[in-house]
């Protein structure tokens, strides 16, 4: 008496296996539009941020959060309005919770070029960016990179090592401890990190100079 064979065959092995390596490409295809469109919301960022910054020097003849005559300058909000110092110069760290590098998200606000809540008393003040990470902004000379040089600075954390290797090389030269954009690790202090020693699952500091 013959006995039916079980299990699979050659061809239905190989079936699957083709079944398998197809599943698996969408998978990495996917994953990599994903990380793509979250590089190129973060380079978003920087840029809107850096086309607000001169669109308010441009027709205020002032810096944002240091235009000293802001609250004549810009639209009632129905809560303070904070003017700066007016020496041009941003004072203040890029994440700084007070001072003109904080006030600069009120007044390009309220001047219309990025989107957000003018009251500095709210949670969603300070902008995130699409890693959930904070974004901030001011002079150069308080730069958390040494060596970027500039009329202001923009800097975003908590970016991982992947997207900030292809930020640099969307934004600037790839070279990601020399040129306008600077990873480092810490928040501050210290000379960006050179592109072969990024962790691609590590989190970084990025700062673009302008």
């Amino acid at each position: 008496m013959r006995h039916k064979q079980s299990g699979l065959t050659l061809l239905e092995v190989s079936i699957v296996m083709v079944i398998l390596g197809v599943l698996l490409g969408l998978t990495l295809k996917g994953q990599e539009l994903v990380n793509n469109s979250r590089v190129k919301s973060l380079a978003d960022d920087f840029r809107s941020i850096q086309v607000a910054l001169y669109g308010y020097q441009d027709r205020f003849r002032a810096l944002p959060g240091d235009d000293r005559n802001a609250s004549s300058h810009l639209p009632d909000p129905g809560s303070p309005v904070y003017n700066g110092n007016g020496d041009e110069i941003i004072n203040g760290n890029w994440s700084s919770r007070s001072g003109e590098s904080f006030n600069l998200w009120q007044h390009i606000r309220l001047a219309g070029f990025i989107q957000g809540t003018a009251d500095t008393g709210l949670d969603s003040y300070v902008p995130l960016n699409t890693s959930g990470g904070t974004l901030g902004a001011s002079a150069s000379i308080a730069s958390p990179i040494d060596g970027l040089k500039g009329n202001f600075i923009i800097c975003s954390d908590n970016i991982t090592g992947k997207m900030v290797k292809q930020l640099d090389l969307a934004m600037d030269d790839g070279n990601t401890d020399g040129g306008a954009m600077r990873i480092a690790r810490a928040s501050v202090g210290g000379y960006g990190i050179a592109t072969n020693n990024i962790d691609e699952s590590g989190y970084y500091l990025t700062c673009l100079a302008t």
